[in-house]
């Protein structure tokens, strides 16, 4: 059984980015930290930060253990008395990430941490532009749409997408059911496709996942957003594929309706991506965590 001391001092290693500053806020040596974080490692199997000279930082493993544990022991140092009311938070976190995702769920998430003092910078855009700002220090954290193979980037898994094929109840008034159900891609190929970029990527990522080949169906309307794409939609423009997160409220009101229901939804990871090391700002690490914690109430997206 691990103990509480070892899952304490592993949330302040996590918390400071260093063995260094953990044993300072704990009021131990340093070695014993890093005594301490040895037996954790051993009991779980797996090491739970990479070190470098800049410090440490938290591998995926880490980032996950840590939204499970920190509300528990911060509750329980609440309970014993020993905890202090939230600190201030001071400076500047610059993110990134799609508008769709930021404006619908991460935005929310994080507002409450400006009550605290701290600043937030957005920046919205694609995934890989978004990506190269990081790297190159112009953005603090990004939540990626696509997994970064920067080996500076240290991306924490947040939640998945699933994906939504979906038209106007008109638009699926005039295809055959029976045909839908046998021969999905011939049923739907004379409707018009409603797309975020000219190249279909999320439609074309559906149309071959599920009938194997590139939608052939022409293309009405491009614009990039995927609210844009649903009031296209729901307006009778022609058919798309959307994350469920953001079809769900025009599904359950009737105003969009999915087109067909695969055995297995597809799916896509959102990431927590930052720059591997310890944070330059403080305040990252708690937009990081709150971010962890929030995924973990969203379900699959």
């Amino acid at each position: 059984m691990t103990s509480l001391d070892l899952l304490a001092t592993f949330l302040e290693i996590y918390r400071a980015g260093s063995l260094s500053g953990a044993a300072e806020r704990l009021g131990i040596s340093q070695p014993a930290v890093t005594g301490q974080l040895a037996r954790l490692e051993e009991q779980i199997g797996e090491p739970l930060f990479l070190r470098s000279r800049k410090g440490v930082s938290p591998t995926p493993r880490a980032a996950a253990l840590a939204a499970r544990v920190s509300m528990h022991l911060d509750g329980l140092a609440d309970v014993l008395g020993s905890a202090q009311a939230e600190p201030t938070l001071s400076g500047t976190v610059r993110i990134g990430g799609a508008a769709e995702a930021m404006t619908v769920r991460v935005l929310p998430a994080l507002a409450p941490l400006t009550g605290r003092g701290l600043s937030l910078h957005v920046t919205l855009g694609l995934a890989d532009d978004l990506l190269a700002a990081l790297v190159d220090r112009r953005l603090d954290l990004v939540v990626s749409a696509v997994r970064p193979t920067h080996r500076e980037v240290l991306a924490v898994p947040l939640v998945d997408e699933e994906f939504l094929l979906v038209g106007a109840p008109a638009a699926a008034h005039t295809v055959s059911a029976e045909r839908l159900r046998t021969s999905p891609a011939d049923a739907l190929a004379a409707l018009p496709l409603v797309a975020y970029a000219q190249d279909l990527p999320i439609v074309r990522r559906y149309w071959r996942s599920e009938f194997g080949h590139r939608p052939v169906n022409p293309v009405a309307l491009v614009v990039p957003d995927l609210r844009a794409v649903l009031a296209a939609i729901e307006a009778g423009a022609g058919i798309s594929v959307l994350p469920r997160y953001l079809a769900e409220p025009a599904l359950s009101a009737g105003r969009v309706v999915q087109l067909h229901e695969p055995e297995v939804p597809p799916l896509n990871t959102l990431y927590a991506a930052t720059r591997r090391g310890a944070p330059d700002n403080p305040a990252l690490v708690v937009v990081r965590d709150r971010l962890i914690e929030a995924a973990g109430r969203w379900g699959g997206l």
